[in-house]
C-alpha cells in the first residue's frame, strides 16, 4: 500500500463518517414523523433511535418497504437498532409515532444508514473491489458503530443526569419539609407544656 492509497482511504472514511450524523427530531402528543430513504435491491439499510426526553421515555416505531411490506415494527421502545437488506428497488420509509401520548411531546434521536449498492448491479463490466478498499469499507463501518454508540452514551448520559438532579431535589425538598413539620411539633410541644403548666398554677 502506498501513501496516497492509505490517505485516500482516510478520506473516504471521514467523508462516510461526516455523512451518518444523528439527527434530533421531537415528535408532538397523537403525532408521527416519517423519513424516506430510496434505495436498490440487496441494498443494506440500518436505523438506531433512543428517546432522549419526554413522558416514559417511549416511542412507537415502524418501518416499511415500497410495497408497503411491514419489515419491522415496535411499540413503546426506548432504544432500539435494527438492520436489513432492501427486498426491492424503492422508497422505504421509517416513521416515529407519539399517537400513545396524551399531552407530552417526545424527543428522538437517530441515525438512519444507508450502504452501498450490491455488487454487479451496476458495476458489471468493472473489477471487484481491491483489497484496501474493503478494508476502508470495513473499517468505516466499525467506526460508525463507534460513533453512534458514543453519540448514544452521551444521550443516556444525560438523562441520567436529568433523573439525578430532580432526585436530588425532591430530597432537598423533602428535608425541607421534614424539618419544618420538626420545628413546628416542637414549638406545638412547647406551647402545650407551657399551658398545661399554666392552667395547672392556677388551679
Amino acid at each position: 500500500m502506498d501513501q496516497t492509497s492509505i490517505i485516500c482511504g482516510i478520506t473516504v472514511i471521514l467523508l462516510y463518517l461526516a455523512s451518518t450524523d444523528a439527527y434530533f427530531m421531537s415528535i408532538d402528543a397523537h403525532a408521527e414523523e416519517c423519513f424516506h430513504d430510496k434505495v436498490t435491491s440487496g441494498t443494506k439499510m440500518g436505523l438506531t433511535f433512543e428517546v432522549a426526553e419526554g413522558g416514559f421515555l417511549d416511542i412507537d416505531v415502524k418501518i416499511t418497504g415500497p410495497d408497503g411490506k411491514v419489515i419491522y415494527t415496535g411499540e413503546r421502545e426506548s432504544n432500539g437498532k435494527y438492520t436489513f437488506a432492501a427486498h426491492m428497488d424503492g422508497m422505504y420509509k421509517y416513521c416515529f409515532s407519539n399517537k400513545m401520548s396524551t399531552m407530552t411531546p417526545k424527543i428522538v434521536m437517530f441515525s438512519m444508514d444507508v450502504g452501498d449498492s450490491p455488487k454487479g448491479q451496476d458495476m458489471e463490466t468493472e473489477e471487484h473491489h481491491n483489497k484496501l478498499e474493503e478494508m476502508v469499507n470495513e473499517l468505516a463501518t466499525a467506526l460508525t458503530g463507534v460513533k453512534h454508540e458514543q453519540e448514544y452514551m452521551e444521550v443516556r448520559e444525560r438523562i441520567h443526569r436529568a433523573i439525578n438532579d430532580n432526585t436530588n431535589s425532591r430530597v432537598v425538598l423533602w428535608s425541607f419539609f421534614e424539618s419544618l413539620v420538626l420545628v413546628a411539633m416542637t414549638l406545638g410541644q412547647i406551647y402545650y407544656l407551657k399551658r398545661f403548666f399554666e392552667v395547672r398554677r392556677v388551679v
